[in-house]
């Protein structure tokens, strides 16, 4: 059987997927599923905070409070935080060519380099930096 990468998921990819959106391509799906299997979704630490921030300024509504959502969504088969290591904040800050100027992204980008990992986003900056090849991207 091949390697499975582990997968992280930006933002809104683990919010949509913790909803049962269907506008999660398949692609993307078939490869948070084969993680999962493996105990190999990673949430980047930045990607919480990202999530109680778009609550607290009213762009999404959750069904419960933020935290409660966040520990339900954690508890996901697979799913694990990934957290911030001095690793990741060095590289988000020094990331080659021309990354995304958002913070959050830049971290987001740096824990799936130090993952070796597929990033699930639909930010199109962030495809755009994968397209360069600093980064192995799936269109969520």
């Amino acid at each position: 059987m091949a390697d499975v990468p582990p997968v992280v998921l930006d933002t809104h990819a683990w919010l949509w997927l913790m909803l049962g959106s269907p506008s999660l391509r398949e692609e993307a799906l078939t490869a948070v599923m084969r993680a999962a299997d493996h105990g190999d979704v990673l949430i980047p630490a930045i990607v919480p905070w990202e999530l109680a921030m778009l609550v607290r300024r009213g762009r999404i509504t959750l069904t419960m409070p933020t935290l409660a959502w966040i520990e339900k969504s954690l508890a996901a088969p697979g799913a694990r935080v990934s957290p911030l290591t001095p690793t990741i904040a060095v590289d988000s800050a020094t990331l080659p060519g021309a990354p995304p100027s958002d913070p959050a992204d830049r971290m987001i980008i740096a824990t799936a380099r130090a993952h070796q990992a597929v990033l699930v986003t639909r930010d199109a900056a962030i495809l755009r930096y994968a397209e360069a090849d600093h980064l192995n991207a799936v269109a969520a």
